[in-house]
């Protein structure tokens, strides 16, 4: 046989077996070259400050009511929350003029809602006769800030709620508009109604929420807060401070071992409110420092906050550019906030379904 044929066989051969192997994903920091050496739940990412080369770090939340149930109230279960998350990373202009504004994500609102974001802070603005997402200054958009109109994001909600009937989203406007009915127009003709948690329902006093399993059934499964007082009796939206205590945000929020309630909110132990937010992003996004920002240090924070609101544990915890970080990240950080919600653990995948308040497996 000549060298020929023999060197012939033998790639045939090791094509074979590289064909027949089965494939080994990557797992939680291990190294890798694309996304596609990364098992489920996980992306190919290089944190330069947090380690060296590139390793597969988390890119996915745990789904709590899956895992453990649905059956207790919407203020026992954590949920991730992405600040500004209209602000995308190579977002087109819809205005014809370059923009000139920061972003704060990666990923658009779909696949945020794909990867488990549960909770989204938009910016809703009057801009060119319609309702927009802007990112400015003033209480004014302007083509230099403005994203796009609220009407696509708001589709891309709906399609998502649609398309995944026992889930729910949750979001928290940074309202600027002052059209007369403007954000009912913009819920209606995005067909977010049929699923509009009513205000009727909502509880005051600090009480227990309903059931998640309850809003499930009844297909109210998006909740809208505004930061607009008026607009809760003048279009049925509620009126955030009414019902949540968040922390500072921006810089003011990330010094260590302080966790003091945002200038609107009540103080963070004020257990009249029933919902806890935790914020955890600089002034200014820094994209490569996201992933030192959004791992140990945010869950330090977690724990801290959780003293100053009384022994409770955020119901919400938001970050910019969710899915970077060192290893857990965000993700992590939401597994422990269920985890100490629903049994009292350090991870939800330590709580067993029907053990005892504190009974913990290793996860």
């Amino acid at each position: 046989m000549s060298s020929v044929v023999k060197n012939m066989v033998l790639l045939i051969l090791v094509t074979l077996l590289v064909i027949a192997s089965p494939k080994v994903d990557c797992l939680l920091l291990d190294s890798c070259s694309s996304d596609s050496d990364c098992g489920d739940g996980y992306w190919c990412f290089s944190c330069f400050e947090g380690f060296s080369g590139s390793r597969c770090v988390r890119s996915a939340t745990t789904n709590q009511f899956k895992l453990i149930n649905n059956s207790l109230p919407f203020n026992k279960y954590a949920y991730l929350t992405t600040h500004n998350s209209y602000a995308i990373d190579g977002e087109p202009s819809h205005t014809g003029v370059p923009r000139v504004t920061f972003t704060n994500q990666e990923d658009n609102v779909t696949q945020q809602l794909n990867n488990g974001v549960r909770a989204l802070m938009l910016d809703t603005y009057d801009f060119d006769d319609d309702v927009w997402l802007c990112h400015s200054t003033g209480g004014k958009c302007y083509d230099l800030t403005a994203f796009e109109p609220a009407i696509d994001t708001m589709r891309e909600i709906e399609a998502f709620l649609s398309a995944n009937p026992s889930e729910i989203v949750t979001l928290i406007l940074e309202d600027y508009v002052q059209a007369p009915n403007g954000l009912t127009k913009l819920f209606n003709d995005s067909g977010l109604m049929k699923y509009w948690f009513p205000l009727s329902s909502m509880p005051e006093n600090g009480q227990d929420w309903p059931q998640v399993s309850k809003m499930v059934a009844n297909n109210q499964r998006l909740i809208v807060f505004t930061s607009i007082k008026s607009k809760q009796d003048t279009e049925g939206i509620a009126y955030q401070w009414n019902y949540m205590v968040e922390n500072q945000y921006g810089d003011g929020g990330m010094n260590a071992g302080q966790c003091s309630n945002r200038a609107e909110s009540s103080p963070l132990n004020d257990a009249t409110k029933a919902l806890v937010l935790v914020n955890y992003f600089p002034s200014v996004p820094h994209r490569s420092g996201a992933c030192v920002d959004n791992s140990e240090n945010l869950m330090n924070m977690l724990n801290t906050c959780y003293g100053s609101a009384g022994n409770r544990w955020a119901n919400f915890v938001a970050v910019d550019y969710y899915k970077r970080s060192d290893g857990g990240g965000s993700f992590q950080a939401d597994d422990m906030l269920n985890g100490r919600l629903l049994c009292g653990c350090d991870d939800v995948h330590a709580c067993a379904p029907g053990s005892t308040f504190g009974a913990c497996s290793p996860p």
